[in-house]
């Protein structure tokens, strides 16, 4: 079939299999374009694994520093007449790439937060890998069912305490106006906190080493964003703000467990990028298409790759160790939040409207970036011709 891209609001329902294979291959030619990482992981368990930071943090262990890599994710394959998710084919991409350069590289699709799924990766360390040295959690889902109670959690992104009203972009359309969201109730705050704070990555690092199959000085590292007072009232005080909070008690609660065995847990508050999470958010979207105009003018900008990049090779391998902020985070946003990077930004934002959106803002980068993401715009790719959607994982 011809695949086209077809845009529904702030997701694309369409995928390209080479595409995405592309989008893939250029993150693998980046990375080993670059030093090796001396001293990087070298068996990997990443949680979240088929597309931004999780995968770039694969691409990275395996091609940076030579890593098995095992990854786990939950996309849709293709159906009659329709095509995978984005994720499907970029595993599968990843996956050919790394066992044609000699690298273990296997996949386990399903519900990360269920335990069937903790057994499996459980039983497949212990057949193929021993230990690993790195447990990646990226995770980014909509809802969880809780493996104890079969409780399902819902997320959502809105202000706590009182509405909020601010300038947002409707990416596809080009159209800016005010957005007005009402503050969440305590039953979506819990909720939110469930889904995306830090309590299954303590049941994972639990299992795993109950189960023995953390290395000594294993690490593990989860993500996540502050960014500037714009974006506070729908993020950092919000309640993806509150699940990050919770986030972080849940990294201090294992570092304390890893450092027993000489190991280490942290963040890293990572760039705004154009991903498939941040699509979704009100107000952020604007600010990331400013944002990306004045990084790209100061020569600081970077995708998912080059951050991750940076931060396996000088932040935790090379012999480096991260330097942490005053709340024990390491810190890859550190160039956007330069002073003159936002004040650039600051004054930018009153201004844009609809009709200078292409002039004072870069969302034609945003919007390129956007569907990268799918597999659509990349060189090379014949978008007119017939491909095969139907794709086996391997």
């Amino acid at each position: 079939m011809i695949i086209k891209p077809k845009v529904r609001g702030f997701v694309c329902v369409t995928a390209h299999p080479e595409g995405c294979a592309a989008h893939v291959q250029e993150w693998i030619d980046y990375v080993k374009a670059q030093t090796p990482i001396a001293g990087g992981p070298k068996k990997v368990l990443i949680l979240g694994s088929s597309t931004g930071y999780g995968l770039a943090s694969r691409v990275t262990a395996a091609f940076g520093s030579g890593a098995s890599t095992l990854g786990v994710f939950f996309d849709r394959p293709s159906e009659e007449g329709r095509s995978a998710t984005p994720g499907w084919y970029n595993t599968i991409s990843f996956t050919k790439a790394a066992r044609e350069a000699g690298l273990y590289a296997k996949n386990i699709m399903g519900d990360a937060f269920s335990d069937d799924i903790k057994r499996q990766v459980v039983e497949t360390i212990k057949a193929d890998l021993g230990q690993v040295d790195l447990v990646v959690y990226s995770l980014a889902s909509p809802r969880r069912t809780h493996p104890k109670t079969g409780a399902v959690h819902r997320s959502c992104l809105k202000p706590v305490g009182t509405s909020y009203t601010n300038k947002t972009v409707d990416t596809d359309k080009g159209v800016v106006s005010d957005i007005t969201i009402e503050p969440a109730n305590s039953d979506e705050i819990a909720d939110t906190i469930a889904v995306m704070g830090g309590e299954d990555w303590e049941m994972w690092i639990d299992t795993l080493s109950q189960a023995g199959l953390l290395a000594p000085g294993a690490q593990s590292v989860a993500y996540s964003y502050i960014g500037p007072e714009v974006t506070w009232a729908i993020y950092k005080n919000g309640t993806i703000g509150l699940a990050k909070n919770d986030l972080e008690r849940a990294a201090q609660a294992i570092d304390g467990k890893l450092k027993a065995s000489g190991g280490r847990a942290f963040i890293s508050v990572n760039k705004a990028l154009v991903t498939q999470a941040s699509s979704a958010i009100p107000v952020v979207p604007l600010y990331i298409s400013i944002l990306y105009k004045v990084m790209k003018a100061a020569g600081t900008h970077e995708g998912c790759i080059e951050q991750m990049h940076r931060l396996f090779a000088s932040q935790m391998y090379n012999g480096n160790t991260p330097t942490f902020d005053s709340a024990g985070r390491a810190r890859v946003d550190d160039w956007e939040m330069r002073p003159e990077i936002q004040a650039a930004v600051a004054k930018i934002w009153p201004g844009v409207t609809t009709e200078n959106l292409e002039a004072l803002t870069d969302i034609a980068g945003y919007r390129e970036e956007f569907l990268k993401l799918f597999g659509f715009g990349l060189a090379g790719i014949d978008y007119e011709a017939e491909t095969e959607p139907h794709v086996p994982l391997i």
